[in-house]
């Protein structure tokens, strides 16, 4: 439809409106506060009350300028003005028509604007009439469908016979419409087009409701269902607290929920977790069935799923509490410092599995303790020793009476976070049954791969132990099952020297003794040739435990002495040390005094370190029995029968009748005869001491052995090569036969111990010979009546426990 439009511009008073718009033919009171403002209104009163209204494009511009007014306005004609107080007037306004701003006529005292003003024609096409009768419909929906506009309206819109007005007063009425789309309607001159126009807004205000309504569905929905559980708790409450069974605090199942929220359980658990929490509300507060579920909540809410420590990882900080802890192991020391390097310099890495393998008191557990320390972690411990039960590292499943996670996820409750230093003690002394094998049970826990996902048949869900640093300790490895093993990065510990022992003792030992009986430096004197004297003389052994207790014998004998007032202090010397510790236990450098015939000394390696161990031998007439005694193992057994063998397959050589074998028995003996011993590392030991019985000749007493033997008089190599010799340095050897092949282990022997020893490394029988024996001509047979097997004096000491391997 064509618009008529004045060509004739006309000056007039220009007011910018803030948020607001007025249409024509709308009467609008409006309240005028800027000073720009009351000027242009004071100056329209002065001519023909006419003025233009256009809207500001920025709402919070307080002095906008011409270049923030939209160029398309209303003019309209003030109908009344009052002035309030606060220096504000409030004006009434009629729209009169639309116009377009030609160009600013001036801008101070007031912004006076040259505008075209437009009047519409009345005349309605068919077109037009039918967008009226949709846009009257749409709008009838939307009252419908709205809360916002009182059906009021409507009537006063049906009512609106003109095309242009009926737009602009719906527009007008739809206050959640955007002041921009509004200004767009106000912009739109054409008939046709504002009515489309007005339509579309319609149909999009419509659109915005049924999504309003959808939401509100939606939401009264859950309000409902959740005040309905609250209802019901509340009767619940209600019903249980008649009855004497709600605490005042909040019931159980509240308190679960809480701690469940609070955990940080994974999707998975949290919703088992749930499940069990509405299984609990159901039954009686003493049913059997509640106590299971109550102590399922209680363990699974109180394991650290999503709790984390935080590293402290300073290499210089952790070398230094390493070295102040403790004295050398150097090798364990060293393989924490690098474990902390890279951990230091990669984000996520797998946590290795460290197994700390040396005899007892020598500091697996303490130093286990220190990398704790050294991390900033916290630190649990757990004994493995005589588990023979899967189920302990496992857990029973809960169908089970009094059943209990495994001992894993005991510790991982003890320590409270997911990233603890784990200490797994005396993984070595575990054994199986009909019950399980826990060793095997341990396969997935210390498998890098694997203890991501750990499962407990108590729990019953997957927990990460892959953050946590698993550090094991054994006596013995070879106890260890192979795949067990494999899974561990082995670090041996040996056995202390003796300058070793006396540093601990007086860096570690001492202090904490004298701290542990309320006595100082002052109050109690101790020299380090007493400590060394209570090493050689009153302990021998590879760690330090009995040195600590005969430390802690001398504190409490020198306690007594104070506090009974016999002294005011008390100084232990070398002189008066058997008051305080007895008569000397061990005598320093156990050797055989003088070369005997029939006696070899061969070393050997327990749990709890190396030692010397004489083998005595002796010929008898009778009709070539061979007798082993001692308590000797199948493997050891087997030693002596391949060294016998090949004494007889040598005979002429070594200048023995060849038919000795028929004539004489011969009887191996090791002493200690209580002990268990196992082993073929005695081989080369028992041939020498077999030969030496046949043929006469006296083994050096200064000469100490071990090797394995074939039946072709090779030296095998052996294990156990450190704790071997430092025993034989301890009993005042000085000369050792190794085998050939163990040359690479002498790099752990320390060298002062080095010094004092002379080493032979052997790799046949021959060489042994020469060593043990002397270069004494052999004789070319043996005598009719064989010669006295040497005799040695009972045994000072039993070691009880596991086997020595000789």
């Amino acid at each position: 439809m064509a618009n008529d439009r004045k060509g004739t511009l006309q000056e007039l008073p220009l007011l910018p409106l803030r948020g607001q718009i007025v249409f024509p033919t709308m009467i609008v009171p409006l309240e005028v506060g800027r000073e720009k403002s009351i000027k242009a209104v004071d100056q329209a009163m002065l001519e023909e009350r006419r003025m233009v209204l256009a809207m500001q494009k920025d709402t919070k511009v307080d002095d906008p300028g011409t270049g923030d007014i939209y160029s398309v306005g209303t003019i309209v004609e003030i109908k009344q003005v009052v002035k309030v107080p606060g220096g504000t007037i409030k004006v009434v306004f009629e729209g009169v028509s639309r116009a377009r701003i030609d160009h600013y006529a001036g801008e101070e005292p007031f912004f006076r604007v040259a505008v075209e003003e437009y009047d519409e024609e009345q005349a309605k096409s068919a077109e037009v009439e039918a967008l009226m009768r949709m846009v009257v419909n749409q709008y009838e929906r939307y009252i419908k469908a709205s809360k916002k506009v009182p059906p009021e309206q409507l009537v006063t819109v049906v009512q609106v016979e003109e095309p242009g007005r009926l737009a602009d007063t719906i527009v007008a009425h739809l206050t959640t419409l955007k002041i921009e789309d509004k200004q767009s309607v106000l912009e739109t001159f054409d008939l046709v087009k504002r009515l489309e126009r007005v339509s579309d807004i319609l149909t999009g205000e419509m659109e915005v409701l049924e999504l309003e309504r959808k939401i509100n569905v939606r939401v009264r929905k859950q309000m409902e269902k959740t005040q309905r559980e609250y209802y019901l708790r509340e009767q619940i409450k209600a019903i249980q607290k008649e009855l004497g069974e709600r605490d005042e605090k909040g019931t159980e199942s509240e308190e679960f929920r809480s701690k469940i929220e609070e955990a940080g359980l994974p999707d998975e658990v949290k919703e088992k977790a749930l499940r069990e929490v509405d299984r609990l509300e159901k039954m009686p507060p003493m049913a059997a069935e509640a106590v299971v579920v109550r102590n399922y909540l209680e363990w699974v809410t109180n394991l650290p799923w999503a709790k984390m420590s935080d590293d402290t990882i300073d290499l210089k900080k952790a070398e230094e509490i390493l070295e102040n802890e403790h004295y050398g192991l150097k090798k364990p020391k060293d393989r924490i410092l690098e474990y902390l390097a890279v951990r230091k310099l990669v984000e996520k890495m797998k946590g290795p599995i460290l197994c700390l393998g040396g005899p007892p008191g020598v500091g697996k557990t303490s130093l286990a303790k220190s990398v704790a320390n050294a991390l900033g972690r916290k630190f649990v411990r757990i004994s493995l020793g005589g588990v023979r039960d899967e189920a302990e590292i496992r857990g029973h499943r809960r169908t089970y009476v009094g059943a209990m996670p495994g001992r894993i996820i005991q510790g991982m409750r003890q320590a409270g976070t997911r990233n603890c230093v784990f200490l797994l003690d005396e993984i070595d002394k575990m054994s199986s049954d009909f019950r399980g094998d826990p060793a095997s049970a341990l396969l997935e826990v210390l498998d890098p791969e694997q203890n991501s996902t750990f499962s407990d048949h108590y729990i019953e869900s997957p927990f990460d132990l892959s953050n946590v640093l698993f550090i094991t300790t054994a006596n013995v490895v070879w106890n260890i099952p192979r795949p067990l093993l494999d899974r561990m990065e082995l670090i041996n510990i040996s056995g202390y020297t003796e300058d070793e022992k006396v540093e601990i003792a007086k860096r570690h030992l001492l202090p904490k003794q004298r701290k542990d009986h309320g006595m100082t430096e002052d109050t109690l004197e101790v020299s380090e040739n007493v400590l060394r004297s209570i090493v050689r003389e009153y302990t021998r052994e590879a760690g330090v435990r009995n040195l600590e207790r005969q430390i802690a014998n001398v504190c409490r004998k020198a306690a007594r002495e104070i506090a009974r007032g016999d002294a005011t202090n008390v100084r232990v010397t070398v002189q008066n040390l058997h008051n305080y510790l007895g008569a000397a236990r061990f005598q320093w450098g156990k050797k055989a005094k003088e070369d005997e015939v029939g006696v070899a000394t061969g070393m050997v390696y327990t749990e709890v370190g190396g030692d010397v161990m004489p083998i005595e031998v002796t010929v008898l007439k009778g009709k070539g029995n061979l007798l082993l005694t001692g308590k000797l193992g199948e493997v050891m057994r087997e030693s002596a029968q391949a060294g016998f063998s090949y004494i007889r397959s040598r005979a002429k050589e070594l200048g023995i009748a060849e038919d000795f074998h028929t004539k004489y028995d011969i009887h191996i003996h090791v002493p200690e005869g209580a002990v268990p011993k196992e082993g073929p590392s005695a081989g080369i030991t028992m041939a020498t001491a077999v030969v030496s019985a046949l043929t006469g000749r006296p083994v050096k007493a200064s000469v100490a052995m071990t090797g394995e033997i074939t039946l072709r008089g090779r030296v095998l190599p052996i294990g156990g090569v450190k704790e071997k010799l430092l025993a034989a340095h301890r009993a005042g050897i000085t000369d050792i036969i190794l085998p050939k092949e163990n040359e690479k282990d002498l790099e752990d022997i320390p060298g002062n111990i080095r010094k004092k020893l002379d080493i032979h490394l052997a790799e046949h029988m021959d060489e042994v010979l020469r060593l043990a024996l002397g270069e004494a001509p052999l004789k070319d047979e043996v005598q009719e009546v064989p010669p006295p097997a040497a005799t040695l004096p009972a045994p000072e000491t039993q070691v009880q426990g596991t086997p020595p391997v000789v």
